[in-house]
């Protein structure tokens, strides 16, 4: 090994468990508890739901708007919509 930032890897024995010598047994627990703990926090977290939630509102609003606009192109909807405007903007007799 000539590079000088290449750290050689400990040897594991097959059939041995290493064990952390500043943990221990109860340190080992103690970091499977704390891990399950954030683990458990973070997948009920409500963090980012609401920005979910604006994300969802916004693409329903822009499919209902997308078909809107091919609805109100259609000859027949543009016929009717004529027709009640004029209905509307006319003096009855």
């Amino acid at each position: 090994m000539n590079d000088p930032y290449l750290v050689p890897l400990p040897t594991l024995t097959p059939g041995r468990v290493r064990r952390h010598h500043f943990l221990g047994d109860k340190g080992l627990a103690m970091r499977a508890r704390q891990a399950r703990s954030f683990v458990r926090g973070r997948l009920r977290s409500e963090r980012g739901a609401a920005t979910a939630e604006y994300a969802i509102t916004t693409l329903a609003a822009v499919g209902f708007a997308g078909l809107l606009v091919v609805v109100l192109r259609s000859g027949e909807v543009r016929g009717m919509l004529t027709d009640i405007v004029r209905s509307a903007l006319s003096i009855p007799a």
